[in-house]
């Protein structure tokens, strides 16, 4: 009886060291799940740190462009304005045989044959110029 009892002892024992060992492992499962879900929240932080950072560079990089394509419409805008007022000056100086001859060009396609110059108006100083040569 007694080897019965010393066996029976001995069950108690490993049922109990089971239950030990299944508890320590659902511990240490607890632990790890834990861990690693603290580890997801960090790595997930750091994600988000970084997006945040690419997007705030991103941002920067897009206003300094919107900037700079401001000031080039600013510029271009004045340089249209300035355009405009001279073609309205050379058209009121122009004869009315250039205008013709500036308006057949430009229906022919052609290119007028001082285009890198204005027109000269017709006036006296061609007539002073003509009649010193």
């Amino acid at each position: 009886m007694r080897e019965k009892g010393l066996a029976g002892a001995g069950a108690a024992e490993q049922g109990r060291d089971t239950m030990a060992l299944k508890l320590l492992f659902w511990e240490l499962e607890q632990h790890l799940k834990s861990s690693s879900g603290a580890s997801v929240v960090a790595i997930d932080n750091k994600i988000e740190q970084a997006m945040d950072l690419v997007k705030s560079h991103l941002m920067y990089a897009v206003r300094e462009e919107v900037e700079v394509l401001k000031e080039q419409i600013k510029e271009l805008i004045e340089r249209n304005t300035q355009l405009e007022q001279e073609n309205n000056l050379l058209k009121t100086l122009a004869s009315p045989e250039q205008m013709a001859q500036f308006q057949a060009q430009v229906q022919t396609g052609g290119s007028p044959t001082g285009a890198a110059q204005p027109p000269v108006p017709a006036g006296p100083s061609m007539q002073n110029s003509g009649t010193s040569a």
